[in-house]
């Protein structure tokens, strides 16, 4: 499917004008960025760009979409015919997926002509701006798990193709898996769930349910023990397993008391390994006040899949720089409190024995860790990133560059950026 008309009529009405200005092939530069991180947040995380670079595939006008704009009146004649032959020729480069960005990181920058990349900017924002969104709470309660395991469990909390979104950018930001099928297909995630509390009240009686549901799965499945009476279900749990079912799940009440009270009661009926997963409107800080209990993995939904309060990164899409044939020209808005740099710019993360002191850019490559990498050249993507394959890269990089932090950076509480943003 065509990714063409995934935009704003707008972008398509400033090519039109831009083509009878005469100005359309004007080579420019665009930057994706956020003025600031989200209120209190210390870092960001980046995440959409192997979205991206597949949409950019698909970003042709066939004649369906050149049907409907000529239906629509939205463009002329001449402006038509440009957009039938438009296929992306310019060159893309930004911040690998996984990396972690903050106010003014030149996350992302386009260099093609004026009409080429303008086209581009409402699809860019709106896969960058939702999923960079998903990953950075993602990172935060992955940061608070002490390392348990993180199930993505919020598709019935989101638009359905934004929940596989979300299930991708939650795992590059360190989940483990997901409940949703399609992410599991599209990017070979690994998928989890058994039952839900309409399975138990199906069945003329709980033992009836468990008994039906180890037939089913065997005794590698999680058993929902909070329909009815919690105490009543562990056993039967145990009971109707030998003691060998591989895991309970609580959802609702008291998580940390009631896992305290079922770690001690599985412990007493000798399933000593059978684990307890908790689920249940968890976001990064009952994650971590959950720390202290004996839980072994979480089930993560709403919080999740709308950023735990900030459901969009705040990044735009600014035009930074043209070239009239003789040389480039930094531009920049001066609107109050719109404000930003002009100019093409590199980026680099200073560090000191392993840990980040700064974020450097200037218009030349700092000194330090690059952290922009090319993702299209004349049009040719990097296919390195897209797919399962980008998928795994990204969680490989964001691995590695959030142990960069310096101490502290982790906390939930609210306060500055991790580590201050420098322009040399």
């Amino acid at each position: 499917m065509s990714t063409a008309l995934m935009t704003d009529r707008y972008e398509l009405t400033m090519v039109q004008a831009a083509l009878r200005s005469g100005k359309a092939d004007r080579r420019c530069v665009f930057e994706v960025f956020a003025r600031q991180l989200p209120a209190g947040r210390r870092y960001g995380v980046v995440a959409g760009t192997g979205r991206v670079l597949s949409a950019l595939q698909e970003f042709t006008f066939t004649s369906a979409e050149l049907d409907f704009l000529a239906n629509q009146n939205v463009v002329d004649e001449p402006t038509l015919k440009w957009l039938s032959d438009y296929r992306f020729s310019g060159d893309i480069s930004g911040y690998r997926e996984g990396e972690l960005y903050f106010g003014g990181s030149p996350v992302m920058s386009v260099e093609a002509s004026f009409a080429e990349a303008v086209l581009l900017e409402t699809l860019i924002l709106s896969i960058m701006n939702y999923d960079s969104a998903v990953a950075s709470a993602a990172a935060r309660m992955k940061s608070a798990s002490a390392d348990r395991k993180l199930i993505e469990m919020g598709s019935r909390r989101a638009h359905e193709v934004a929940a596989v979104a979300a299930a991708r950018a939650a795992v590059i930001a360190g989940f483990d898996g997901t409940s949703n099928l399609e992410a599991g297909r599209d990017y070979g995630l690994e998928t989890f769930g058994t039952s839900a509390h309409a399975f138990t009240l199906l069945h003329d009686s709980e033992e009836e349910a468990f008994k039906a549901q180890l037939d089913s799965m065997g005794n590698q499945t999680t058993l929902l023990v909070d329909t009815y009476d919690v105490k009543m279900a562990v056993e039967r749990a145990v009971r109707l397993s030998e003691g060998k079912v591989r895991a309970v799940r609580l959802d609702s009440g008291d998580l940390s008391s009631t896992a305290v009270e079922v770690r001690k009661q599985l412990d007493d009926l000798g399933a000593h390994e059978t684990k307890i997963t908790v689920t249940s409107d968890l976001d990064e800080y009952t994650i971590a006040a959950l720390a202290v209990a004996p839980i072994d993995s979480y089930g993560v939904g709403t919080s999740l899949v709308t950023g735990s309060g900030f459901p969009t990164a705040g990044f735009v899409y600014k035009l930074v720089a043209h070239s009239d044939g003789e040389g480039w020209h930094d531009v920049a808005k001066r609107s109050k409190a719109k404000t930003n740099r002009g100019g093409k710019k590199f980026a680099a993360r200073q560090l000191e024995s392993g840990i980040a002191k700064a974020e450097l850019i200037s218009d030349h490559l700092p000194e330090g860790r690059p952290l922009q990498t090319q993702l299209v050249s004349g049009g040719q993507i990097d296919t390195r990133f897209i797919g399962s394959e980008g998928v795994k890269r990204a969680k490989e990089h964001h691995a590695a560059a959030i142990t960069e932090l310096p101490s502290g950076a982790l906390r939930l509480s609210k306060g500055d950026p991790a580590i201050p943003v420098e322009f040399i």
